[in-house]
């Protein structure tokens, strides 16, 4: 219990005030757990914690002020700094002007992005103090007096007055996001952002390519609409650069599945809704169709008793897919397996998965003392780099067999970063097995494509050596949705490290040369397999531009 309860932590703060127990701070852990949200927020939701106590104990642990807000501690000097829009945005207020510092009490202590929009707004530096929300916002109200934007503010030629009136009075943002998931289905729009820009949201649609503005919001209540967009997406409300969920959503009878990215900027989150194909996750290798040289490959490190294979792709979920596909192919019997990661591999298989830590010296101790359960096989879904990748080279050094996933976008990039890691570890050529590379495409609906001629611009960005003889792209029909794919599926690269191969690597200057031997056997990698689907009418030319050689 004691490790629950560390000197100077949020827990150890609030049990030593007798406001939680030991108990408590275990239904917590818990509840951050399944959620991803901060461990604060989980005591209030559990309600153990008010948050004025966690407020409280926040600025003990952070040694920041904690202040009972009265009038008199608010410099009108210091009100006029700030516009009203910014102060209710970010839950703050601002107190008194000292020479090129501005002081203000918020809500967040830990609310980095507003404080940068701060010091960018206002060219000073922000100190802050920590004050409870109701009284933040109560003193707002008296400073600028009350809100006067009782609407979203949403101007759109897309929506007739009717709806944009029922959209602009609901505060919530619960109908905007719907009239958002429904312009992106019935304009058939390959994403739809919203990108703050100072007192306005900007709203642009993306289609064929084209990125075009369909209408702005109003920046006031954006923050709830955010709000409500990362509880639709179980997103944690945790303030990370990066962040992304999926939800569904139920139009005409029909459930479709929207992915929401979200960028954390100085004037808020960037947001993309991207409408999601069905993903056609192959239950079997067989299933892939691979070229023959490919379904080899992959069964010859398959094979692999022991070693490091790496698997590359931006998306965990297709790592993780790939690392399972393997271990069905290699076996599994009479052999020790852990997981490292968060993404399912080989469902219904009771293998014993491990959450990766995020930092790298967290992670690389993770994997360290994975090695203690004598493992037969390590199974990373991201090795990361630095310390995490040298003790995943460690695993396979001692003779165990690591299947590890890189962060990367195509077979260049991979190669890339496996050289650079090679210029830090030499030992990496002699236990490196191979190289897996993924690439998920988003096949046409045969239902609603059609032949079309595309542009010379669009023939000279595929950069192909013999073009088709016709060029496709889709339109949307109820088949597919008005998505105008039928499903995305996965292209893959199997690169056995051979002895000829490794001999290359390790004398390579850079990725260049490796690509121009891999090349000179004849390889069908995934360009050469895109490339024949695009000239089977499968793929339109974007969508090879995009996933393929981009």
């Amino acid at each position: 219990m004691t490790e629950l309860t560390k000197k100077g932590s949020l827990g150890q703060i609030l049990t030593a005030s007798r406001i939680i127990s030991e108990i408590d701070i275990l239904a917590a852990l818990e509840e951050q757990a399944r959620s991803g949200c901060r461990f604060g927020e989980a005591l209030v939701r559990l309600g153990v914690a008010t948050q004025e106590d966690v407020d409280w104990a926040l600025s003990s642990q952070l040694d920041i002020p904690y202040i009972r807000l009265k009038r008199e501690l608010v410099d009108p000097g210091a009100i006029a700094l700030v516009p009203a829009a910014m102060a209710r945005r970010f839950s703050c207020i601002p107190l008194f002007r000292a020479g090129d510092e501005l002081n203000i009490a918020i809500a967040d202590p830990l609310n980095r992005a507003a404080i940068q929009a701060l010091e960018l707004a206002t060219g000073l530096r922000v100190s802050i103090s920590v004050a409870l929300l109701r009284e933040i916002m109560e003193m707002v109200d008296e400073c600028y007096g009350p809100a006067m934007n009782d609407s979203l503010g949403l101007e759109s030629v897309l929506f007739s007055g009717r709806v944009l009136e029922a959209i602009n009075a609901d505060l919530s943002g619960s109908k905007l996001l719907d009239g958002l998931l429904i312009t992106i289905i019935k304009n058939r729009l390959s994403s739809l952002s919203l990108h703050p820009s100072g007192s306005r949201v900007l709203i642009r649609g993306r289609r064929q390519g084209v990125s075009s503005e369909i209408g702005t919001l109003s920046g006031e209540h954006y923050p709830d609409f955010l709000q409500r967009l990362r509880l639709r997406a179980s997103i944690s409300p945790a303030a990370d650069p990066v962040s992304e969920g999926c939800f569904s959503f139920d139009y005409r009878s029909r459930r479709a599945h929207f992915r929401v990215a979200l960028l954390l900027t100085p004037a808020g989150d960037y947001v993309t809704l991207t409408l999601l194909v069905p993903e056609n996750f192959p239950e079997h290798l067989a299933d892939l169709e691979l070229p023959e040289e490919q379904l080899g490959a992959f069964r010859h490190l398959a094979r692999a008793k022991q070693g490091i294979t790496f698997f590359a792709s931006s998306s965990p979920a297709e790592r993780s897919h790939f690392m399972g596909l393997m271990l069905e192919e290699g076996g599994t019997d009479g052999r020790n397996v852990l997981i490292l990661g968060d993404s399912p591999v080989c469902p219904g298989n009771p293998f014993p998965r491990i959450p990766l830590p995020r930092e790298g010296k967290e992670r690389a101790g993770l994997i360290t003392a994975a090695l203690d359960h004598d493992p037969d096989i390590l199974v990373i879904e991201d090795v990361g780099e630095g310390l995490a990748f040298s003790a995943a080279c460690r695993a396979a050094m001692r003779g165990k067999l690591v299947l590890a996933g890189l962060e990367s976008r195509g077979n260049r990039d991979a190669l890339r970063r496996l050289l650079f890691c090679q210029q830090q570890h030499f030992l990496l050529p002699l236990f490196v097995n191979g190289l897996v590379s993924l690439s998920g495409v988003l096949s046409l609906c045969p239902q609603c494509r059609a032949e079309y001629t595309p542009s010379r611009e669009e023939r000279a960005a595929l950069r192909l050596e013999q073009e088709p003889a016709s060029f496709f792209r889709s339109a949307g029909c109820d088949a597919c949705g008005d998505s105008g794919f039928r499903e995305r599926r996965f292209l893959m690269d199997a690169l056995v490290f051979d002895d000829e191969l490794l001999q290359l690597f390790r004398q390579a200057a850079d990725v260049t040369s490796l690509e121009v031997f891999i090349s000179r056997r004849g390889r069908q990698g995934i360009r050469q397999q895109a490339a024949r689907l695009l000239k089977e009418g499968e793929l339109s030319p974007e969508e090879y531009v995009s996933s393929v050689l981009m």
